[in-house]
């Protein structure tokens, strides 16, 4: 398993530990589905405030170490992934298919760890992004042919897969000597 450094690890585990949170939060369910969101949604939270805790303790990266190509990279990759996710909710809105949104913005985000991932030095990024566009397309195929939502798909399956990296990138943490 490859190490991360202790800042980055915890940075990873706080943001993708709030947005499971938020995932799990998506789908409406009945017992006991509604109580393993809750578990997930607080598992989650916990996993978010030990990442915290990791990036408080690793400190504030010197100004020599920022890596400012990346930096712009990152954020025109944020910049797209909002683009289209907005782009797409308003066409969907429009066309009067806002039950489809959970899909749109879960396969926009698998996408958008793809082209993070060389940015970050996470290539483990890849498999994730995989993964939650797989997610997003069950989600809509699912939805197609039967009673069950797009949004309980997407949103426990989007949520589950971001509370295990979040959980897999505090167990990369680099330890410091």
């Amino acid at each position: 398993m490859t190490e991360l450094p202790r800042r980055q690890a915890g940075l990873t585990a706080l943001y993708l530990g709030v947005f499971a949170a938020i995932w799990f939060s998506v789908p409406k369910a009945d017992p006991p589905l509604r109580s393993l969101l809750v578990v997930g949604s607080v598992g989650a939270l916990l996993a978010a405030a030990v990442g915290a805790v990791l990036v408080a303790r690793a400190g504030r990266r010197p100004a020599g170490e920022r890596d400012r190509a990346a930096d712009r990279c990152y954020g025109l990759i944020v910049a797209a992934e909002v683009a289209v996710g907005l782009i797409g909710a308003l066409l969907l809105a429009a066309a009067g298919l806002t039950g489809y949104l959970p899909v749109l913005v879960c396969a926009v985000v698998g996408v958008h760890f793809l082209p993070l991932a060389p940015v970050l030095r996470d290539r483990l990024l890849v498999p994730l992004g995989v993964a939650v566009t797989l997610v997003a397309l069950a989600g809509l195929a699912v939805d197609l042919v039967s009673g069950v939502s797009a949004g309980l798909v997407v949103g426990t399956g989007a949520g589950a897969l971001l509370l295990a990296y979040a959980v897999l990138a505090l167990f990369r943490a680099r330890r410091v000597a």
